[in-house]
């Protein structure tokens, strides 16, 4: 499945939300010095976060309509996600209130260039892992030309059920060549095991279309570690384009008739945490706009050093003509014979 393929049937659907991801919200706490511990933070940055919700903001700063199925507690930082949401573009029409849960705050420290723990307060559990069957709006979700899972909603019942559900409800989507793709986002706080992860998240990879993740997460996903082996592995479970993130050595991209080395895109990084969700923002960009594999992963690639350079994560998304700015200025390194 080259990227082209993966949108031919997107014209042909109800108009709505382009890119529909479901999972994760709530409020990234960032500290405005660097180099310190949360211990020595003295002021704090305000941002909206979880995962799934980044890429709806990345999704929305390059001009498609985005929504996120998620819950939020019935408390001010719970106002303050659906406010944002709507702010930076994200429909919230798909936000459920629980209000037996508080919405979860992750803190972060910054040690740049390679360090940023994560401290996540979500316990007993958060309003997006409280997720029934119910709150799932299922016509957007068939009707979506991209769908995006985080294997993260998979940890837990009875997010999980929800998951399934909306995967199931893909079936039909998926013969109009509609795009769905896991995150394969480990942590290894969401789960009892790291063979409960590899059990829940290696049982959807036939539902899925496109599988991005690093080492680690492939080899969760799929036993297999070297990028070469992971690809093939995802490829042979079900996936149609497998996407292996590795850091500074770059990403590789392969479907079953194309392969694409990206080299990094070098920027000095001030906070790599949103440079994840940047990339898939930029990968749901590129196949909602029918752009070749490899324009598409250099692209991810490159949204992900923007979003690395800077503070913040969601409101940190660049927008199109960021990003081919700066696609064009590393055009001779990494993608010498691209059109841009």
């Amino acid at each position: 499945m080259t990227a082209q393929a993966a949108t031919t049937g997107a014209a042909g659907q109800v108009p709505g939300v382009e890119v529909l991801t479901i999972g994760r919200c709530g409020i990234d706490i960032y500290p405005l010095q660097v180099g310190v511990g949360l211990e020595e933070v003295e002021s704090f940055g305000k941002f909206l976060g979880g995962s799934p919700t980044n890429v709806a903001v990345a999704a929305a700063r390059y001009g498609h309509d985005s929504a996120v199925v998620t819950g939020v507690g019935a408390d001010p930082f719970g106002r303050f996600v659906r406010a944002e949401m709507r702010r930076l573009g994200v429909s919230d029409d798909y936000v459920v209130t629980k209000a037996d849960y508080n919405t979860p705050v992750t803190f972060c420290e910054i040690f740049p260039p390679d360090s940023f723990p994560l401290y996540f307060y979500r316990e007993p559990s958060a309003p997006d892992l409280e997720l029934e069957v119910e709150d799932v709006p299922l016509h957007a979700v068939r009707e979506a030309p991209v769908f995006w899972v985080s294997a993260t909603g998979l940890s837990k019942d009875p997010s999980r059920r929800a998951h399934h559900t909306a995967l199931d409800a893909r079936g039909d989507a998926r013969g109009r060549q509609a795009v769905t793709v896991i995150d394969l986002d480990y942590r290894a706080m969401f789960w009892e095991s790291r063979e409960a992860a590899h059990r829940e998240v290696s049982a959807v990879l036939p539902k899925v279309t496109v599988a991005i993740g690093n080492r680690e997460e492939c080899e969760v996903a799929v036993g297999e570690r070297d990028p070469e082996r992971a690809a093939d592995a995802l490829l042979e479970a079900g996936v149609e384009l497998a996407i292996v993130k590795q850091g500074l050595e770059g990403t590789l991209a392969r479907t079953r008739d194309e392969r694409v080395e990206m080299p990094v895109t070098r920027v000095e990084t001030k906070n790599g945490l949103g440079a994840g969700d940047a990339f898939g923002g930029a990968v749901c960009h590129g196949l909602l706009e029918g752009w070749s594999l490899e324009k598409t992963v250099f692209a991810a690639s490159t949204a992900g050093a923007i979003v690395s350079s800077r503070l913040e994560c969601s409101t940190a998304m660049p927008t199109e003509p960021e990003l081919l700015d700066m696609m064009r200025r590393n055009r001779g390194v990494c993608a010498p014979d691209l059109d841009l």
